[in-house]
């Protein structure tokens, strides 16, 4: 039981801190243009 006075508050903190990650790469644009990169590939620019 007093191992649960641990692992609970330190699950919800990474989980509260997984959430702000994720937010802050959708704030930033991450997932905005997801097939341009696919297609960077292909194309040859040289």
């Amino acid at each position: 039981m007093e191992s649960l006075i641990v692992l609970v508050p330190l699950s919800v903190a990474l989980v509260l801190l997984t959430g702000w990650i994720f937010w802050r790469a959708l704030a930033g644009g991450q997932f905005d243009d997801l097939e341009r990169p696919g297609t960077d590939v292909l194309s040859d620019d040289r």
